[in-house]
């Protein structure tokens, strides 16, 4: 469901390299089909196409990484329960009642089944939480024990559309003194897209019943400075960092996650456990890997597909430069 882009495209390909017959279903609009990917065109949100991907099947795993909603989750779970000996859902850790202030493991109520937790601040967006929460109860409801699901934390990688990691490759490209936010050793822990598809397909092979999994980096996987270091090393950037005390940042109205991509100071946000996933057989290869490979994609003039998210991320360059001055300043 999916597959003409990013992560959805990186499970296709995935899905060929291993030999699989592989079908792409989505409205044919954005990003580009794998070549020997067999493509059913078709609109997830109406009834009928839906029936006549189910019609194609069956389908020995249908791998959705495109259901952003609860209302086009049920349909799609309901449409095609009887098509499918397993169903991948790709969620996402937000579904959590106590995201981003708390440590979480696959054990914790979700916000389908809880209030968030006290004190949730105002820039988390609780209803994106709610609404995938909401799809997963809906999924798990149409398909019971064929269910996986997945959730990612943040997911980089070429092909990026969000815009974090290209973001911080061309504002590192440009050189000079880098806003570096927060303190260096802040662990991190993203995931590549291709090792998401990799683990997504590896249960949609080895799934036999119902069954949850955070999809995150080990733990000391990365830093902030090993991140911003690898971007340096990338764009082979003459670029200093210049690292800026999160208070002060806050204090001066700089926005975390958004304007400063990866920088969060709330103390759940890299603090889910993936270690379900990892005994399951999740590898996630070196961030550096991940950010030589996109800058790599980003310099041979691809683009990613067109989405809003995208004006929201990366600070403008006259606001960095007076945090800059003001921190001197101090």
């Amino acid at each position: 469901m999916g597959g003409s882009h990013f992560l959805g495209r990186a499970v296709a390909v995935e899905a060929l390299r291993r030999g699989w017959s592989v079908t792409v279903f989505n409205r044919g609009k954005t990003g580009k089909n794998p070549e020997g990917a067999h493509a059913i065109q078709g609109d997830r949100t109406d009834q009928g196409d839906l029936e006549h991907l189910a019609g194609a099947g069956p389908w020995d795993s249908i791998i959705d990484t495109s259901g952003m909603s609860a209302d086009v989750v049920d349909l799609a779970t309901r449409t095609l329960s009887e098509a499918a000996t397993r169903y991948v859902y790709v969620s996402t850790v937000s579904v959590y009642a106590g995201w981003p202030l708390l440590p979480l493991t696959e054990d914790l109520p979700t916000l389908a089944e809880a209030e968030p937790v006290p004190g949730v601040p105002a820039d988390v967006n609780v209803a994106y939480g709610v609404d995938k929460a909401d799809a997963e109860k809906a999924a798990r409801t149409n398909l019971g024990n064929a269910l996986t699901i997945l959730r990612p934390g943040v997911i980089l990688g070429p092909e990026e559309y969000v815009g974090r990691l290209p973001w911080w490759l061309r504002r590192i490209e440009r050189g000079g003194r880098i806003l570096a936010p927060g303190v260096p050793d802040q662990p991190i822990a993203p995931v590549d897209a291709r090792d998401v598809a990799a683990f997504a397909c590896d249960r949609a092979e080895a799934g036999r019943t119902a069954e949850v999994f955070n999809v995150t980096a080990p733990a000391n996987h990365a830093s902030m400075e090993s991140f911003l270091r690898a971007c340096i090393e990338a764009t082979g950037s003459t670029a200093t960092l210049e690292w800026l005390e999160g208070g002060f940042l806050l204090a001066h109205g700089a926005k975390q996650w958004t304007e400063l991509p990866l920088w969060r100071t709330y103390p759940g946000t890299w603090t889910v456990s993936g270690a379900r996933a990892q005994e399951a057989g999740l590898v996630c290869r070196p961030l550096s890997e991940t950010v030589a490979d996109t800058w790599a994609w980003l310099a041979s003039g691809e683009a990613a597909v067109d989405n809003e998210r995208a004006a929201h991320h990366g600070i403008a360059a006259d606001k960095e430069a007076a945090l800059l001055a003001a921190w001197d300043a101090r």
